[in-house]
């Protein structure tokens, strides 16, 4: 029986110049990903002017997250890298009254694109983030084109290899479901660069670069990286099936794929972990359950000019499409690899609809969202497949006759399809199909090239246009959608910058929202905050103190309250109506630092008026059940979380005047705690269609104000604070709990005084530290959890990649040194 022996080194190659072989190799394929970039770019940009989709028409661009998230954390890297935030890389100030940013900076934009944003005005950060998603869709474009190249070049066809590389980057994932979420496309360009890292293991060559690569795409996007990752890695399966005969070859191909992946990913840990805890102590989401769609849907998706949120975007380019079918009938191909990629492809595929290897792709949780996240890497196999086919020759007419008739038959079955299909996509299917078969019919003669490229990128360009167009529209009448920047965040950002006065006090945005993180796009330092990260221990915190909520907790808004208002120092508050006009109300708060008085910690209930009273420490409500009235001179307050309508006092709900709107239906969504005006009279709240039936608090301002009173003489007498800490001084003496207005996540630790500094300990869900009268300050330092061990970590990983480097080069200096003493 054979012994497993490892292979012999190979030692790295003298650098020196280009030779003449090597530039005139090179230039072809360069122009290859040229052309690949440009077909993208034309196509997404001209698409979104046909659809007079932003930045070249009125249309909204900036649907569901895109730009209720996305759009405002690039806005706060802007102001990051123009040091104009209140916070920095590892603490945020600005969002949810203080809350860790590196986790989210590892969620959205820790792209190596992100920070192009620097380059464009504040006022334009919507075409910062326009531009960047091109650019990233004709980069995977690039790195697609170079990757078939690596794989087999084809000569004098090279620029078939661009053709295909932008049928990859204008996949229906990236066009209609990567448009809008950014990140991701940071996936459609990492699976073809790990297929390369993949590659580079096979043939034992980069071993420095290969593991920098994959440290680079699960730096910027982890999520679809681990995704891009497994198919890299089924991809590397196939080729040393097919490439490699010698079974010693294939195992440690393998292993030095295995090693690459492991240091790139130690590389990483740092960002990885604190992204990872970030998502454990985040707010529950919705648990959703997986349910494949049916066979004519999924076809469906794979012709052009269809939409739908819950089924794979499988659309590829007619050409694209044609060369996979056509690979199992094309005799020039070796049997094995004619069988091979397509069982590949088959596979994936079916991967997609089977729950096991679905909660496989994306680790084991279903998402909330679009359950099929993961089918960019099926483009990607198509493609390769594609590119497999060309690589032994064009195919021939009986080959290309029967690849047209397998996707004659997947056209069929997706007329059985629940309404996906449009009026457009059959006539765009049949004739890109049609110009795609006759471009490579033609393209076998001689001195009809060009007329067969313009057939095949003409067919290219104009499916991915129309599915393009079809999709900007289908998005604005389905989903959510966010105004572009104008005149009145112009005016809100002006507005809250003048009223600013952090640390001294907060100024919240408002509750008007123009996105659920105005705070990071506007300005001010607000609770306001949406994200995946989303603390738990925030989300509960606000919930019991009447604050609302939507996306299932994780979109926490703004609360309009005075008690609350000055629990967490917010000083300033904007108000926004109708016609652009605002305004900024101003009120004494206490401190950011405030001291309660010693005893045992006391819980909260289920009314908010109550929770907000105990967390006070003053007794400012009266409270009125259904029906009753609020004493004249009161604000009037209802809490009702599940009510979705509006509301008003007495009979102006009747009339339709100066009403108030709610929008609660747990679990989905919270109304929050809703300000209703003074009351003139002995006067009651009602809902449309009658009293409402409501928990109603009548809040005495004057209580409020002694309240207040007292926890500014008791609290803190000078704040400062720093991207990562707060240090307040206190009286002398004090004794009881210092309370941080700020909310108790994982990660800060605090110390009174000299003592030594210790995880803090929480108060109602706020930071708070222990005092016995002996310290007359107290301060607390912030670190995100995991970053020590993701540090520690990549410590480790970058030991092992100065190891890989520097071994050969040592071995070859012992050879050189051995050769000279027995010359």
């Amino acid at each position: 029986m054979p012994t497993l022996q490892a292979p012999r080194l190979r030692l790295p190659r003298q650098s020196g110049a280009p030779g003449p072989q090597r530039l005139k190799r090179d230039r072809p394929r360069a122009r290859a990903a040229a052309l690949a970039a440009l077909i993208t770019v034309v196509a997404v940009c001209g698409a979104d002017a046909v659809a007079r989709v932003a930045p070249f028409g009125r249309h909204r661009r900036s649907v569901n997250d895109l730009g209720n998230e996305y759009v405002p954390f690039h806005a706060h890297l802007w102001d990051l890298l123009h040091g104009r935030t209140d916070g920095g890389l590892l603490l945020n100030w600005q969002s949810g009254y203080g809350t860790s940013f590196l986790p989210d900076l590892g969620t959205y934009v820790s792209s190596p694109f992100a920070p192009l944003v620097a380059l464009f005005p504040r006022d334009h950060i919507d075409l910062a983030v326009y531009a960047i998603t091109v650019l990233k869709m004709a980069s995977a474009a690039v790195a697609m084109t170079v990757l078939l190249l690596a794989l087999r070049d084809r000569g004098r066809h090279r620029w078939l290899a661009g053709v295909l590389g932008a049928s990859y980057a204008l996949c229906g994932w990236s066009v209609l479901e990567g448009t809008y979420n950014t990140m991701w496309l940071d996936g459609l360009i990492a699976f073809p660069l790990l297929c390369l890292v993949g590659e580079w293991a096979r043939t034992g060559r980069r071993r420095v670069l290969g593991p920098l690569v994959v440290a680079l795409v699960w730096t910027a996007n982890f999520y679809t990286a681990y995704m891009a990752t497994i198919g890299a890695g089924l991809v590397l399966v196939v080729r040393l099936v097919l490439e490699e005969p010698v079974v010693r070859e294939r195992v440690w191909g393998l292993v030095r794929a295995a090693r690459s992946v492991a240091l790139g990913i130690a590389l990483s840990a740092p960002l990885l972990f604190t992204v990872y805890l970030g998502t454990k102590n985040a707010f529950p989401g919705r648990t959703t359950e997986f349910r494949p769609v049916g066979l004519p849907d999924f076809l469906a998706r794979l012709l052009p000019a269809t939409y739908s949120f819950a089924s794979p975007a499988l659309f590829l380019g007619s050409g694209a499409l044609l060369l996979a079918c056509t690979l199992v009938f094309h005799r020039g191909v070796p049997a094995r690899e004619r069988y091979a990629w397509p069982a590949l492809a088959l596979l994936v595929a079916l991967s997609l609809q089977w729950k096991p290897t679905h909660l496989m792709w994306h680790a084991f949780v279903t998402p909330n969202g679009s359950p099929y996240r993961e089918t960019f890497v099926l483009s990607g196999l198509l493609v390769i497949a594609a590119w497999s086919c060309l690589s032994y020759g064009l195919p021939g007419g009986r080959a290309l006759f029967g690849g047209v008739g397998v996707l004659a038959v997947a056209g069929a079955g997706a007329a059985f399809s629940g309404g996906l299909v449009s009026h457009w996509t059959y006539p765009v299917f049949v004739a890109g199909l049609a110009a795609s078969a006759a471009g490579l019919l033609i393209g076998r003669h001689r001195g009809f090239g060009r007329l067969a490229a313009l057939l095949i990128v003409s067919a290219l360009v104009g499916q991915a246009a129309v599915t393009v167009a079809y999709g900007d529209r289908a998005r604005v009448q389905r989903l959510d959608d966010y105004p572009n920047w104008g005149q009145e965040h112009t005016a809100r950002a002006e507005a809250v910058s003048g009223a600013d006065g952090w640390p001294g006090y907060r100024t919240d945005p408002g509750r008007t929202q123009l996105t659920g993180n105005d705070p990071l796009l506007v300005g001010g330092q607000g609770g306001a905050y949406y994200s995946s990260m989303t603390p738990d221990v925030l989300t509960r915190t606000m919930q019991a103190l009447g604050g609302g909520w939507t996306s299932r907790g994780r979109n926490l808004q703004s609360l309009d309250n005075p008690v609350t208002d000055a629990l967490f120092a917010v000083g300033a508050r904007a108000h926004w109506v109708k016609g652009g006009e605002t305004s900024v109300s101003r009120s004494s708060v206490a401190p950011l630092v405030t001291v309660r008085p010693p005893g045992p910690v006391p819980h909260f209930t289920s009314s908010p008026f109550r929770n907000q009273e105990v967390l006070l420490g003053s007794s400012v409500y009266t409270t009125v059940g259904h029906g009753a009235k609020c004493p004249a001179g009161t604000e009037v307050f209802v809490w009702a979380p599940d009510h979705f309508g509006y509301v008003a006092l007495g009979k102006n709900a009747i009339l339709g005047r100066n009403l108030a709107e709610m929008r609660g239906g747990r679990p989905a969504r919270s109304a929050a705690l809703q300000p209703l005006g003074t009351a003139p009279g002995a006067t009651a709240a009602h809902g449309q269609g009658g009293t409402l039936d409501a928990l109603t608090g009548c809040l005495d301002p004057a209580r409020l104000t002694a309240a207040v009173d007292g926890l500014k003489a008791t609290g803190a007498t000078s704040v400062r604070v720093t991207d990562t800490s707060i240090r307040a001084e206190l009286p002398p003496g004090s004794r009881g709990t210092a309370v941080f207005a700020m909310p108790a996540i994982e990660g800060w630790s605090c110390r009174a005084g000299d003592h030594p500094a210790r995880p803090a300990t929480a108060y109602l869900g706020l930071v708070s530290v222990p005092l016995d009268g002996s310290a007359s300050s107290v301060a607390c330092t912030f670190r995100p959890p995991g970053l020590a061990a993701g540090l520690r970590v990549g410590a480790v990983g970058l030991l092992g990649l100065l190891a890989t480097g520097l071994l050969p080069l040592a071995y070859a200096r012992r050879r050189a040194v051995t050769k000279s003493s027995f010359a």
